[in-house]
């Protein structure tokens, strides 16, 4: 779907575009989501373990039009459930246009005392996934002509302090984007987006007001990003960027260039 391609509110179901996102029950995932949605795709809504939340944001967005989105569960740690995952989400449609890889853990593993456990997780959610996932689902995204976005991190160039096991995570998540941007190309297009300071870890207000203030000394633009801010860069890249990829943009208020 490119922006010439623009559909409107008579276009039936079977003939919209797909988009499949993961970890988009709440949170970044959960905007971007709406954002494709209103942009005129179906949506196909991962989580884990956030059910209530998955099946309350499909029922808002099939109120505003009919069969347009619907929820699915799977660990994406288990290569047996992606796959399973991949088949069941063209199930609804018979098609798959876009995929965004948003699902993501973030915890502090400081040298010393990380476990394999918290490898598993971190690397499983971050480059474990991603890569399985779009393996799985090349060869429909290709019949579209579709396009990837994974999310990516500012930290992935940049290490955060006691977040050794993510950064490395997140900089294999990048090399994928390039390296699949590469293998998939000319029928599948993939790029990045590298989120910056866009939503606290927890509730928003998890982390201490004087922590806040000592990131947001370092972003130019002087504040927070808006969950939308990611959205509608991952909409640019899926629907109105068709030569471009093997990219990730940051959108981070210019912290990327000043740390």
């Amino acid at each position: 779907m490119t922006a010439s391609d623009r559909i409107d509110a008579s276009t039936p179901p079977q003939q919209r575009p797909v988009a499949v996102v993961t970890g988009s029950a709440q949170r970044i995932g959960a905007a971007i989501v709406t954002a494709l949605h209103h942009a005129g795709y179906n949506t196909v809504i991962h989580y884990r373990q956030s059910r209530e939340q998955a099946e309350a944001l499909a029922a808002t967005l099939n109120t505003l039009r009919p069969d347009s989105a619907v929820c699915l569960a799977a660990d994406l740690n288990d290569v047996g459930a992606i796959r399973q995952f991949a088949v069941q989400a063209q199930e609804p449609w018979g098609r798959i246009d876009a995929l965004v890889n948003s699902a993501s853990s973030f915890f502090p593993t400081p040298i010393g005392h990380i476990s394999e456990q918290q490898w598993d997780d971190l690397v499983g959610s971050n480059m474990k996934a991603p890569f399985f996932l779009s393996q799985a689902l090349a060869a429909p995204l290709a019949r579209q002509q579709g396009a990837i976005v994974n999310i990516a991190d500012i930290y992935a160039e940049r290490p955060l302090a006691e977040h050794t096991v993510y950064c490395m995570a997140k900089a294999g998540n990048v090399m994928l984007t390039m390296s699949l941007a590469r293998e998939l190309a000319p029928q599948v297009r993939v790029n990045g987006v590298a989120p910056g300071a866009i939503l606290w870890p927890g509730q928003g207000g998890a982390v201490d007001s004087m922590a806040q203030q000592q990131v947001l000394a370092k972003v130019p633009l002087g504040r927070t990003g808006r969950v939308q801010d990611i959205a509608t860069t991952v909409l640019f890249l899926l629907r109105d960027a068709p030569y471009i990829t093997g990219q990730v943009i940051a959108v981070d208020g210019g912290r990327s260039v000043s740390f």
